[in-house]
């Protein structure tokens, strides 16, 4: 069994001293219009990384099809704990939105400890967008030119260091690392970009990070891909192997995203903006996007979803006791 050690850098104070309003009533009345006003999508990931891009996307569609403008709002840090806490801090009546990634609504049942949130009874899915799977990158001038070698390095020390921004990436990352005989000094980031700076210059051996963020700079030369964590390899990178390949079948792995809402919001307001999801997943382009931006799509309903979900959380729970991974 191996242990997981983290250090954080960049990251924002503990979301577990934030207050949620208490709100007194319910939402507004179903027979008001709706949506009324601007909506909100609450991001729980720094701009320009994997969920964000693809919020983005969303948010522009779903201004067409509601009828009024929907605006993505970035409220990174906590592992995704402020974003959700801020969302169950606004009124239940649908103008505000979360794009929950596997790491809110899935990861941090598992690795955080009194989570001050339940992302099962606090929050009703609307629909699944997107999946991606990870990749391990290394600096362009890198010795490790494949898993062989990365395997090789983390059996010396000191260890590896491993930059990411999120514990569910941490946690794939630890699906490969149990079997290896090793572990990853790992070190948390508050988004992408800061990860891979740090990355680019050299102050990492390696980076945990989503495909949809990193292909720009992968196909710019700054970065190398060593393995990802499909079911197969990355359409993009035909030459680089699945760990899944490489004799590491447990450490396949996806980072998800998909859209929430506080589980208050009266069961008429969820059924438009769901139906308004589908829509959105129906058009060509949205397919196009998103495998234009290194994903998948996850065409999933609220009921869907919320089975997902629940499969997610009892993967990442094999995950952790595979890895001896302790809460925070």
């Amino acid at each position: 069994m191996t242990t997981l050690r983290t250090s954080r850098r960049g990251m924002l104070g503990t979301a577990a001293a934030l207050p949620i309003a208490v709100l007194a009533g319910s939402a507004r009345p179903q027979s008001e219009p709706f949506p009324s006003r601007t909506l909100r999508i609450v991001s729980a990931v720094a701009p320009g990384s994997g969920a964000d891009i693809y919020a983005r996307y969303y948010a522009t569609k779903l201004t067409d099809i509601l009828g009024k403008p929907v605006v993505v709002e970035n409220k990174p840090g906590g592992d995704g704990a402020i974003a959700a806490r801020a969302v169950l801090g606004e009124p239940p009546d649908g103008h505000t939105m979360l794009v929950g990634s596997n790491t809110p609504m899935a990861v941090n049942v598992v690795t955080v400890r009194n989570l001050p949130y339940d992302p099962q009874k606090d929050f009703r899915p609307i629909a699944g967008m997107s999946r991606t799977m990870a990749f391990f990158l290394v600096p362009a001038a890198s010795p490790l030119r494949g898993v062989e070698d990365l395997v090789a390095r983390g059996q010396r020390q000191p260890p590896p260091q491993s930059g990411t921004y999120s514990t569910g990436y941490q946690l794939a990352a630890a699906q490969f690392t149990a079997k290896a005989g090793f572990t990853f000094e790992t070190v948390l980031y508050r988004g992408l970009a800061q990860t891979m700076t740090d990355l680019i210059a050299g102050r990492l051996d390696l980076a945990v990070v989503d495909s949809a963020g990193s292909l720009d700079m992968l196909k710019a030369g700054t970065v190398r891909a060593i393995a990802v964590t499909g079911e197969r390899r990355h359409p993009d990178l035909p030459d680089v192997p699945a760990l899944k390949d490489s004799g590491f079948p447990e450490a396949i792995h996806y980072s998800w995203t998909s859209l929430w809402t506080d589980a208050r919001v009266p069961d008429a307001r969820v059924a438009v903006l769901g139906d308004a999801m589908q829509k959105v997943i129906a058009l060509p382009e949205t397919k196009a996007f998103v495998e234009g931006a290194g994903g998948e799509m996850l065409p999933l309903d609220p009921e869907g979803m919320r089975r997902f979900q629940q499969s997610e959380i009892a993967r990442f729970r094999r995950a952790a006791e595979a890895s001896n991974f302790q809460p925070q």
